[in-house]
């Protein structure tokens, strides 16, 4: 099964995924290795995710993690506990807002990639051009993003 949009680690290009044997519905998703406090903070939110992005179902990702989850075909990617977005330091950098939470996009082959800035942690969606307006997948998540990821910096 090909992962539709490639992410960026801390020193490492995460491309093209292909997993064999993947159960059906299974969606392949990079975990990441954040501080046990993190990651106890991302299980929380990522439980707290609606049952539907976009009218998309959820959908179990492997491998299996509390820290991950996906929506529909194409899938609509959901990390948690990703490292700071290359390119959020740049000086043009922007913040923008949907339903109160702030987010930094960066685009993607074939889609968008969305950071949660401005809080403790960070929560990437990656959404494909399927999907378009990409961005309107935001609004399904904001609710958990508020309950377990604390403001720090409001989008200016």
């Amino acid at each position: 099964m090909p992962k539709i949009l490639s992410r960026v680690a801390p020193g490492v290009a995460l491309g093209v995924l292909l997993v064999a044997g993947c159960s059906p519905g299974a969606t392949p998703v990079p975990v990441p290795s954040p501080a046990p406090e993190v990651a106890a903070a991302c299980t929380s939110l990522v439980n707290a995710l609606p049952a539907k992005v976009l009218d998309a179902k959820r959908r179990k990702t492997t491998p299996e993690s509390p820290l991950t989850t996906a929506y529909g075909n194409p899938s609509i990617e959901v990390t948690c506990g990703v490292a700071a977005p290359a390119g959020l330091a740049e000086a043009q950098s922007q913040c923008f807002e949907v339903n109160g939470v702030g987010w930094f996009a960066k685009q993607a082959p074939n889609g968008y990639i969305f950071t949660t800035i401005g809080r403790t942690i960070y929560l990437e969606v990656a959404v494909p051009n399927k999907y378009a307006p990409e961005a309107n997948a935001l609004t399904d998540v904001a609710d958990a993003v508020h309950k377990f990821d604390k403001l720090v910096t409001p989008c200016l």
